[in-house]
């Protein structure tokens, strides 16, 4: 076996997914300060810390604008590079938005801190991804391309090994497989990692959540097969639905011709540091500790099962959670077996909870079961149910060029809409992509700051916020579902 003799570089999650998957993104900006000046000096690779879910959660639960948190991060963190998971074209948000509004949020995010942006596709279709990672090259940011990583009678070794060359086409600085719902087998993490390193030839990262079990094992196996970064999380947000130990694999790892050279002994004060300040978070029982080998079958995430059981508890119905467990991998066939991840996992989650619920199956679609079936999320892995097209889309034919041609520019129009609402550029990016929330957060700034920003105008925002609306998943309120 060839031996790496290359240090293994390390990205902590521990400030953006490792909160993310154990107790739903809620971790204050405050708590994440008062550990920076330790773990800046450890030696990360790269510290994870925006994106993903962290925008709409600040925004939406902890009354923080997450702007201002990544400047903040950026002022702590004097040596370390700052990572954020981007959804493509999706941005942070659920669905497509237009070029216009991703090439200005990738210039923001860099402009704010960002030095590594991870991009990534919930349906590994690379006409999503393009346009983001090569707004992320022009503004000097490492540009990671991402295999989300999936197990169905479509997606081997070979098919990764084919995305992977893709996106060093449209210029991957480096390539991440993204393991998000903890599937990977060791063996498999192998293989993948030797062809893609023999075949694509770019630096490589894995991305595993615990979830299953496998995920040390698969580090372990990855690492003797050349990979050149792993994501891991402090000692007290690891496990469960969360990633490996940063500690355990250091440990691990050192006096090897893989040692990382990260400093234990910080690395012990910032565990230390964690480990009394979740206390204040509500960390459901389970899911820091737990492995559930069950997710091998219904693939879905650890944090959209919470959510799964959170829609079935608010119809007094949370007795159907294993049948929707159930259901979810027969929706998946019928989609074309999109990898579960946000927002496929909403997608195909929620239409599940529709089928069970109801008796009956696609007798009511959700809006994005409907967008899906048109092509307005990318084009799925495989070919999609004719009968499941057929009911749903009543003969109309599903388009096939990339989602983001059909969109409209945005930017100029919404920053006139919000011309007297915004104290920062930022702001109209916030606005565009959750709008009432961003509103309910500019009136409660404002409540706190009486004079606002001085020369704009006034603007009834309990109105403006009623106005407009969106679901989590990008659908009106008013229309959540269409009879199929």
């Amino acid at each position: 076996m060839q031996v790496n003799h290359k240090r293994i570089g390390i990205t902590d999650t521990t400030l953006r997914d490792a909160h993310q998957s154990l107790f739903a993104t809620r971790m204050r900006t405050e708590d994440m300060l008062g550990i920076a000046e330790v773990m800046d000096r450890v030696g990360y690779h790269s510290l994870e810390v925006w994106g993903g879910a962290t925008f709409d959660s600040s925004l939406r639960f902890l009354n923080e604008d997450p702007w201002e948190r990544l400047r903040q991060l950026r002022r702590a963190f004097k040596k370390t590079r700052l990572q954020m998971l981007l959804r493509g074209q999706n941005l942070v948000g659920y669905r497509h938005y237009p070029d216009d509004v991703v090439e200005e949020f990738v210039k923001r995010s860099v402009a704010n801190g960002i030095d590594i942006i991870r991009i990534f596709d919930a349906l590994n279709d690379v006409r999503n991804i393009e346009r983001a990672l090569a707004c992320a090259k022009r503004e000097g940011a490492h540009a990671q391309g991402t295999i989300s990583y999936t197990i169905s009678p479509l997606h081997n070794i070979d098919h990764f090994v084919r995305l992977g060359l893709d996106l060093k086409e449209i210029g991957a600085d480096s390539i991440c497989i993204k393991d998000m719902a903890g599937l990977i087998a060791p063996y498999d993490a192998a293989e993948l990692v030797r062809r893609l390193k023999e075949e694509v030839g770019l630096p490589l990262q894995l991305h595993c959540h615990y979830t299953s079990g496998m995920a040390t094992m698969a580090y372990l196996k990855a690492i003797e097969a050349g990979v050149d970064y792993i994501d891991t999380a402090a000692a007290p947000l690891s496990l469960g639905s969360s990633q490996p130990s940063t500690d355990s694999m250091v440990v691990a790892m050192a006096q090897t011709p893989y040692d990382t050279g990260l400093d234990v002994k910080r690395l012990a004060r910032v565990s230390a540091y964690f480990k009394q300040a979740i206390t204040k978070y509500d960390i459901p029982p389970g899911i820091g500790m737990g492995v559930d080998t069950d997710v091998l079958t219904y693939q879905i995430p650890g944090g959209m099962i919470s959510n799964l059981s959170s829609q079935l508890a608010e119809q007094n119905a949370s007795h159907l959670l294993g049948e929707v467990l159930k259901e979810v991998p027969r929706v998946r066939p019928d989609l074309g077996y999109p990898p579960l991840v946000t927002p496929s996992s909403q997608i195909v989650g929620t239409q599940a909870v529709l089928n069970v619920m109801l008796g009956e199956r696609y007798k009511m679609v959700s809006t994005e079961i409907k967008n899906y079936l048109r092509g307005l999320y990318g084009r799925p892995p495989g070919q999609l149910n004719p009968e499941v097209l057929s009911r749903v889309l009543k003969g109309e034919q599903p388009s096939d060029v990339r989602p983001a041609d059909l969109l409209e520019p945005l930017l100029e129009k919404s920053r006139r809409e919000v011309e007297g609402l915004i104290e920062q550029e930022e702001d109209v990016l916030s606005y565009i992509l959750f709008p009432q929330v961003a509103l309910e957060f500019f009136k409660r700034r404002r409540k706190r700051n009486p004079r606002g920003n001085p020369g704009r105008r006034s603007v009834d925002l309990q109105a403006w916020g009623e106005a407009v609306d969106y679901s989590l998943l990008g659908g009106t309120p008013d229309n959540p579902v269409y009879p199929a």
